[in-house]
């Protein structure tokens, strides 16, 4: 099978099932907002999930991240069973650092709190603990699930990986559904750790299939072990990061109005929509192509590879950016507003939503970025700088929350992600050289040019008859999705017209994965 074959079936599926695992996301977003409204419940949910899932989310993208070379390692030199046996005793070390941490975790949680929500008081911070303490056994969950999903991609299996979302979502739905009048936001609660755990469940088959068998081994001098362990840090310092960011803002957020924390976690739910579907999908493609080239001489073919991922990008992101923007509003009332969730929360979501939104293009490249250097070997730089994102976000913090509140949060998120990004492209000409920026420019000039387009459709079309529909939610989210549709059509023919390469390289590949249906994993 063909690279191209490979990377179309990959992306394909990844988008499929992204989408798919987004969509029942606001389904439960929607109903967590209708159930629960935008306040003190769910700002204190909202701040204990996140300390849980700090955890949960190291875990399991730390661990399956750095297992998959050194599975790949153990089974050239000693062959299926002894790959599951190692699999077995980092399983089984795992677990019990797992339950170290679900211990720790019990025992600081009232510290956790306040480093998380210092503006928490009271029952409020009562409460907070407490739902942190009911969280914590997803900490072992997302253990498992990060040493199995390592083993399955080590065996060329993704479809675990990319429906995991279903059945975290399954559970939190139907907890919303039947149970959540009865048992409240600690329920929620429970619910978040069971839906981590759901997601085992999901990789069974796969585990099956490969021929895994579980076996009771704990050797802590495992030299794979070890090395597991060893290539964990630098991913996981990277990781941290990014969470400690979300966690700054919320944390300053929860000093502000009373809904100010569900703001910034609606509207990064929705900003996330297009990094998680089709950034995600389309870095962890190029990351193995990248990986391939950079050990040849001259780097001409990595460059290329690279420039035809950063244009893919700009294809993404900055139409998405401008319809953000524009459609903040309406985009956030069909999302949510129903219920407790009131016009008033409506717009205190939104304009989160617009100030994140300017910062996508810069965190969508920073994510292909961190590939690239990962790529070329140097773990380093994409730490430093993600320190030096961290430090940016707090000063921005500082300065903008006096006058823009929780706004300002979101834009402070937006400048650092993009200077930060900026600064490992600059970082990455200096070790590699020239990467043809002035022909990523002239892509990205035609790129604007049709997203500038796009916009003035769809503010021309959208608003003025905005008025007429209001109060009727089916006529709203019609005249939204068309408005969108239209946009979108316009704005795939202007860059179609516009010859930019990418774009016939992308159709080729859907092209090559309908015309070969029978290609397998």
């Amino acid at each position: 099978m063909t690279q191209s074959k490979q990377a179309a079936k990959s992306i394909l599926i990844m988008i499929i099932f992204g989408i798919g695992g987004k969509l029942l996301g606001f389904i439960r977003e929607m109903l967590i907002a209708a159930k629960f409204g935008s306040g003190m419940e769910t700002d204190t949910f909202f701040i204990a999930l996140t300390a849980t899932a700090l955890l949960t989310t190291l875990l399991t993208k730390s661990l399956s991240t750095t297992m998959i070379p050194v599975m790949s390692e153990i089974g050239e030199r000693e062959g299926r069973a002894g790959k599951q046996s190692h699999t077995n005793n980092l399983l089984n070390i795992t677990l019990l650092i797992s339950l170290l941490l679900v211990a720790l975790g019990w025992f600081f949680s009232p510290a956790i709190i306040r480093i998380l929500a210092y503006g928490f008081k009271g029952s409020q911070f009562t409460l907070a603990v407490t739902m942190v303490r009911i969280g914590l056994p997803a900490v072992i969950f997302a253990g498992v699930m990060g040493v199995y999903r390592g083993y399955l991609q080590s065996e060329l299996s993704f479809f675990e990986s990319a429906a995991a979302a279903f059945p975290l979502n399954f559970v939190y739905i139907l907890f919303l559904l039947l149970l959540a009048g009865t048992f409240g936001i600690k329920g929620l609660m429970v619910a978040s750790a069971l839906a981590v755990g759901a997601q085992i469940l999901i990789q069974l088959p796969g585990l099956k299939k490969s021929g895994y068998r579980y076996e009771l081994v704990l050797d802590f001098q495992d030299r794979y072990v070890k090395k597991s362990y060893k290539l964990v840090l630098p991913v996981l310092i990277g990781l941290a990061v990014g969470d400690l960011n979300a966690m700054i803002d919320r944390s300053m957020a929860s000093k502000l109005v009373e809904g100010s924390i569900s703001a910034l976690n609606y509207s990064t739910r929705l900003n996330g929509f297009v990094l998680a579907i089709f950034i995600t999908a389309i870095t962890t493609v190029f990351f193995p192509l990248l990986s391939r080239e950079a050990t040849k001489e001259g780097y001409e073919r990595f460059k290329k590879l690279l420039q035809n991922a950063f244009n893919v990008i700009l294809m993404i992101t900055l139409p998405a950016t401008l319809g953000m923007v524009l459609l903040a509003r309406p985009i956030v009332r069909m999302a949510f507003e129903r219920g407790a969730f009131d016009p008033v929360a409506t717009g205190m979501t939104a304009i989160a939503l617009l100030f994140y939104s300017l910062g996508l293009t810069g965190m969508a490249l920073r994510i292909l970025m961190e590939r690239v250097y990962y790529s070329l070997q140097d773990t380093k730089t994409p730490m430093y700088n993600g320190l030096l994102a961290l430090a940016l976000n707090i000063i921005l913090n500082l300065i903008l929350i006096r006058s823009m509140a929780h706004s300002g949060l979101a834009l402070a998120t937006a400048i650092s992600s993009t200077l930060t990004t900026a600064s490992l492209v600059y970082g990455l000409r200096k070790k590699i050289g020239s990467l043809g920026l002035n022909k990523l420019a002239l892509n990205g000039l035609k790129i604007l040019a049709s997203t500038l387009a796009m916009g003035l459709l769809v503010y021309g079309l959208y608003y003025p008859l905005e008025g007429r529909v209001l109060g009727n939610s089916l006529q709203e989210l019609l005249l939204l999705l068309g408005t969108i549709a239209l946009g979108a059509a316009l704005y795939l023919v202007l860059i179609y017209l516009f010859k930019i390469e990418e774009v016939g390289w992308m159709f080729g590949l859907i092209k090559r994965k309908i015309a070969s249906p029978q290609l397998k994993d």
